[in-house]
């Protein structure tokens, strides 16, 4: 017989997310009311744009103001710029090439006593002046490149803003609440739409502690909901690593297909099949007598009835489990009837009950 366990649980949401929207402003739309059938990435309320709207023009105004100033075009996704090449770098250091040619063309003709010391001085102060600023025009370059960097960064703001005044669904699913309504202005955080997935749904099972040991991941579950006929079948897909304190529970859970009947919250009556084929002593059900509260087996020892008082356990088909008052390979009497102990019983065997029928038929009794 197969070896199960009785437990009780819930059907509870495969996902269940409270979402709210990530910028403040006034609803503007809501697509979805309670009970609501939705799909990843569907819109389900909108806050007024046009605020955010404003913001990224502003920001890409900005950014395109910043890519100028380092020589790249007013549009454009990269914003990789050589220092060498802005135009005010390029200046300074032109001038700073011919300061140090006039210099060093200064201090030949001084060499040869043709350049007076004067000249010589003037063309050295020339060339730390042009050095000094082409410094200058470097800094200036980072400092453009930063900002580029930063205009940049409030342009990505806006435009994620802007993606952020709707709200989407994260997943498939249903409407539960819809705790805002159109018009109210709402903060960040504020919850406008509770969404649930229902297939399938996560049935979860407390097993007593005696019983945990023997639950593993895999093993079969059939379920039963209050009012409806049908039973359903699935398999233990997830455990807790522990027992709760409180109540000494095992919480499993396992993943129940939904056929559009079943909803989140139902009370389930469950059986865990712990083992599908384990050996049992059992007797055919038409053998036992229950009576007054008790049930018997009538054996045959010596030739002679003997009740047995027995306790029972599972039943299949038409078999029922003997938990105690019997050994393996008792003989038992079916429909024993007013069969009292003590009174004389003779058994024959069903070797000698064929021969018996095989030499009546040959004499055609």
């Amino acid at each position: 017989m197969e070896r199960a366990i009785a437990v009780t649980g819930t059907l509870a949401a495969q996902e269940q997310s409270t979402l709210s929207a990530k910028v403040s402003g006034r609803l503007q739309h809501l697509a979805v009311d309670i009970g609501s059938v939705v799909s990843q990435g569907d819109v389900l309320a909108q806050i007024e744009p046009r605020d955010y709207e404003l913001r990224l023009q502003q920001s890409t105004a900005a950014l395109s103001q910043a890519r100028a100033a380092v020589g790249l075009p007013s549009e454009g996704e990269e914003d990789d710029v050589d220092l060498k090449q802005i135009s005010t770098v390029k200046q300074a250091k032109a001038v700073l090439d011919e300061a140090t040619k006039n210099r060093q063309r200064i201090n030949d003709l001084s060499k040869a006593n043709i350049a007076s010391q004067s000249e010589l001085d003037v063309a050295e102060a020339n060339y730390t002046v042009a050095l000094t600023r082409c410094d200058v025009a470097l800094e200036e370059a980072r400092a453009r490149r930063a900002a580029l960097a930063q205009r940049r960064a409030e342009y990505e703001i806006a435009r994620k803003q802007l993606a952020d005044a709707a709200v989407r669904a994260p997943f498939d699913g249903a409407v539960q609440t819809r705790p805002a309504s159109i018009g109210e202005y709402v903060a960040p955080g504020t919850p406008i739409v509770t969404l649930v997935k229902t297939d399938p749904l996560r049935l979860r099972l407390e097993v007593p502690e005696r019983e945990a040991v023997a639950v593993r991941s895999g093993q079969s579950v059939r379920l039963r909901i209050e009012g409806d006929t049908i039973t359903y079948t699935s398999r233990i897909t997830r455990l807790s690593p522990a027992l709760n304190e409180q109540n000494r529970m095992l919480l499993v859970e396992a993943d129940v297909p939904n056929p559009g009947s079943l909803r989140a919250g139902l009370f389930a009556r469950a059986e865990i099949i712990l083992n599908e084929r384990e050996d049992v002593l059992s007797v055919p059900a038409n053998a036992l007598i229950t009576f007054a509260g008790l049930e018997k087996v009538v054996v045959v020892q010596a030739g002679k009835a003997l009740e047995k008082t027995v306790a029972t356990g599972r039943r299949r088909h038409d078999l029922v489990e003997i938990v105690s008052g019997l050994t393996s390979g008792e003989i038992v009497v079916l429909n024993p009837g007013g069969l009292r102990t003590g009174q004389p019983v003779t058994v024959e065997s069903q070797a000698e009950n064929l021969q018996t029928k095989k030499e009546a038929t040959e004499s055609g009794q």
